[in-house]
């Protein structure tokens, strides 16, 4: 997958790997770095980084690292020569015409027209006479044909290769609707439909491929829910259903609602900002990918204690954003779909214009769930409240605090200490698990090699190291030419040690685009971790002898044990050989 060297060179020159990741990431100067929340896991301090001068990031707290190629690939679920081209298309560059590989991006092409193929033969079974159960349930739904057509809604038959035959018919190897997903593998080598008898839904990204589906039964049959399992073109922790029409919508706040059919329902009632993620849980990707098109969101989840627990989950991954979340109170049905069919679009419109921020919606809980009439009630209401008033804003607690204690009849300077007693252990334990995570974090690493590679904890880090040595100070070049790098673990630090070397030889920076081509996005995560966690030398060349010499005394004594090891006739034949 090799690109043109002085292409990438050009790329390399043309992009700011800080520029790219703020139109992601609100990101602060930190002296020479910029540090921001992460995207890719959920935190509410800061320890992703950016680093300038090596033009990579590196989160202290998740691990995510690597450059602004790996950036791009990890945060909009493209494979390398795509996110090459993204950048490339930033930068006013043209991609070169032959020398890399984007067999990939081919095969990701023909998974969108295999899916756009299926979508049209779903819709054409939907309208036809085998359809007929299929549009009944619709109808029962109180779909109309316009709404049907907008989301390009479907059946799949009750057949076993229905859809297979239709895409052989158009030209699509067996392989290709497999890759899509779209078929299933028997034990025989036979292939067969996946999606037999459901009623099917499109899901489209933001680009407007259809990525993948999602297909109900029309009966009590198990499961009752399938969705096409991650492709080249589809992860369902990254796609969230309804963004393409959403986003759209003109409208800063999005509805965000558990299933499809939700969503479905609320656009052809007028709510046209309404999403759902795809799959059975919020996820952080969802959360930054709606977080790119709304400033406001209201969860719409259902009337009941899953759904309360979707919203709690819900609530913890957007504090990482700057979305502002608000949450109804829902009435007359368990879901927007129900509601909106038992009291109409205008009621349950008001409700969304009523729906609470999230301190009033978890003070709500609060008193529902203690007899505040009783003493005991009381001071367990005010046991319970002193968290959410701890994590509201300045001017909205003091609100709060003002009315609680009027309310149960407590003096509101004791609940004020209270609340100040809890930020000062929160900020204690939240201090001390920051300082700590960068250490446990690569303690955790490392062990992890150490399993993997069968190497000693000693030897990963004097190789980590080393090669932090050999990166920040090219001068150690002479003494990395005097080392073989088959005395070094085989795999990843081989293959950057040698990188490395070469790259000095040719006279490149030692930054990570000039790594990203040879290494994967995993192996880019932890080159980033050693050049992250790596600190200053006053004497590198000296560090470096240092580190050779504990990965050849390493060496020594794995060589020792495994003679030790030996039977007799293995030991001999070693020297008759």
């Amino acid at each position: 997958m090799a690109l043109n060297e002085s292409f990438l060179q050009e790329l390399k020159y043309k992009t700011d790997i800080s520029d790219i990741i703020s139109s992601y990431v609100s990101l602060k100067k930190r002296g020479s770095t910029f540090v921001g929340l992460c995207p890719f896991h959920n935190e509410k301090t800061p320890s992703f980084t950016v680093y300038p001068e090596t033009q990579s990031f590196y989160c202290f707290g998740c691990g995510a690292g690597g450059d602004a190629v790996t950036f791009i690939k990890k945060i909009e679920n493209l494979d390398y020569i795509d996110a090459v081209k993204m950048l490339a298309q930033r930068a006013g560059l043209q991609m070169p015409t032959d020398g890399f590989d984007d067999s990939i991006s081919k095969r990701r092409r023909r998974i969108y027209e295999a899916n756009r193929a299926a979508a049209k033969y779903f819709y054409s079974v939907l309208m036809s006479e085998d359809g007929t159960k299929a549009l009944e349930y619709y109808r029962n739904r109180k779909l109309t044909l316009s709404t049907i057509k907008k989301f390009g809604l479907g059946y799949a038959p009750d057949k076993w290769d229905g859809l297979l035959k239709h895409l052989r018919s158009l030209g699509f190897s067996l392989s290709e609707i497999y890759e899509a997903g779209l078929a299933r593998k028997g034990q025989k080598n036979n292939y067969y439909d996946y999606f037999r008898n459901r009623v099917m839904t499109p899901i489209i990204d933001v680009r407007g491929n259809i990525v993948g589906f999602g297909g109900r039964v029309l009966d009590d049959s198990k499961p009752k829910y399938m969705n096409t399992n991650d492709t080249l073109a589809y992860k369902k922790t990254n796609e969230v259903f309804g963004l393409n029409f959403a986003k759209d919508s003109g409208k800063s706040e999005m509805i965000l609602c558990e299933g499809y059919m939700d969503v479905i329902a609320m656009n052809q009632a007028g709510f046209t900002n309404c999403v759902a993620g795809c799959g059975t849980a919020l996820t952080n990707e969802q959360v930054h990918l709606i977080s790119r098109y709304a400033s406001d969101v209201i969860l719409a989840y259902d009337n009941d204690e899953a759904g309360r627990k979707a919203v709690d989950k819900a609530i913890g991954l957007f504090e990482n954003t700057d979305i502002n979340i608000r949450i109804p109170e829902f009435e007359y049905g368990k879901d927007p779909d129900e509601i909106i069919k038992n009291v109409g679009a205008e009621k349950f419109g008001s409700m969304l214009e009523k729906a609470l921020n999230k301190t009033e919606y978890y003070i709500l809980r609060l008193r529902r769930k203690f007899n505040i009439a009783t003493t005991q009630g009381k001071i367990d209401f005010a046991a319970a409240v002193v968290p959410v008033l701890a994590h509201a804003e300045p001017v909205e607690r003091d609100l709060y605090m003002s009315r609680i204690s009027e309310e149960i009849g407590i003096n509101r300077s004791s609940l004020e200490a209270q609340i100040k007693d809890y930020l000062v252990k929160s900020k204690r334990k939240q201090k001390k698990k920051e300082f700590n995570a960068p250490v446990v974090n690569s303690i955790r690493e490392n062990q992890k090699l150490s399993r993997d590679t069968g190497e000693t904890s000693k030897m990963i880090r004097a190789v980590d190291r080393m090669l932090y040595l050999l990166i920040k100070y090219p001068d150690c070049a002479k003494l990395a030419s005097e080392f073989k790098s088959d005395e070094l673990p085989s795999g990843f630090f081989r293959k950057v040690f040698e990188i490395t070397c070469e790259n000095i030889k040719s006279g490149f920076d030692n930054d990570l685009m000039n790594y990203s081509s040879s290494l994967s996005s995993d192996e880019l995560g932890r080159l980033s971790g050693i050049i992250a966690r790596g600190k200053h030398s006053d004497s590198p060349k000296e560090e470096f002898k240092d580190c050779v010499n504990v990965i050849r005394n390493e060496n020594s004594k794995k060589e020792k044990k495994s003679a030790a090891d030996m039977t007799d006739d293995e030991f001999r034949k070693m020297f008759n050989t």
